[in-house]
């Protein structure tokens, strides 16, 4: 027996809960090729979006809504630790991670909503940065997790600079190309053009990773014209300035709060990515509803 059924465990678990940690877990992610230590800044579980394939419980009142910073820290601290030790890998779900995949490979802001609408962003971006260098992970980027929303306030642009120097990357979302889709799959509180004004004064200041989930809805994958508006909006973003340096186009791989949003087949992820791939000159890997 090969290491992926075993490794599927864990991909199809993202529990946002890890002993008795408040802020943060560890998970073994598709787009992160291996260990992911989670930060999760919304534990009051409020979101701008509302996304039709969001995994996060929000019928269960919060334990908590503040963020405190020196409970972030000594968490961080602990969870890396455990990670280096191998204790946490003694318990379900990530004890069907592959040893060759227990090394951490970034420290995401990601989570039970968007992680910049916390009024103290930059401070946890600077926890995150000292617990990094700290545990020795100089190969581990810091990563946010966006729908980029915010990049623009000045917190926000503060926490983006700290990244940066910390081998950082940012993950914007953009799920579609047009207004209608847009609202369909996301259903946010601000117009397209806001997140894509958004996303290029981020990419003009350092290259930014689009993260692009694709999926059927009532049974019917996005049409092709979807793809080609998508395409187009980041082929003008790219002329306006804009750095990408990754598209990732993935699929729903765990539980959706509404039933009529189900993952595409493989094929059909494909299909999408061969078309991003011949419109843009910007590399593009693909994650499936399996896994790794």
């Amino acid at each position: 027996m090969t290491d992926r059924p075993l490794a599927q465990v864990a991909y199809a678990n993202h529990d946002r809960r890890w002993r008795d940690n408040v802020y943060v877990y560890a998970v073994l992610s598709r787009r992160s090729h291996g260990l992911s230590i989670g930060i999760n800044l919304n534990p009051d579980k409020a979101c701008n979006f509302d996304c039709i394939y969001c995994e996060v419980d929000r019928k269960t009142p919060p334990r908590i809504r503040d963020v405190d910073l020196d409970r972030l820290r000594d968490e961080l601290d602990v969870v890396l630790a455990a990670a280096a030790d191998g204790r946490l890998f003694t318990v379900p779900p990530l004890d069907h991670v592959p040893v060759d995949r227990r090394a951490v490979r970034d420290i995401a802001f990601s989570g039970d909503g968007e992680p910049t609408t916390c009024p103290r962003f930059d401070e946890a971006v600077q926890v995150a940065a000292d617990a990094r260098r700290r545990a020795g992970l100089h190969d581990a980027k810091l990563v946010l997790i966006t729908d980029a929303c915010y990049l623009t306030k000045s917190k926000v642009r503060a926490g983006l600079e700290i990244l940066d120097r910390n081998n950082g990357e940012i993950w914007a979302k953009l799920d579609a190309g047009t207004e209608d889709y847009y609202r369909l799959v996301n259903r946010p509180n601000v117009p397209l053009q806001h997140v894509l004004d958004n996303i290029l004064d981020a990419a003009r200041a350092r290259p930014v990773i689009i993260q692009s989930l694709w999926m059927r809805v009532h049974g019917r994958p996005p049409p092709n014209e979807e793809i080609v508006a998508y395409c187009d909006r980041l082929a003008d973003l790219l002329a306006r300035g804009a750095r990408f340096s990754l598209i990732q186009t993935y699929t729903i791989a765990r539980p959706t709060p509404e039933p009529y949003a189900t993952p595409l087949a493989d094929g059909e992820l494909d299909a999408i990515a061969d078309v991003v791939r011949a419109r843009l000159p910007v590399a593009v890997e693909t994650y499936y509803a399996t896994g790794a």
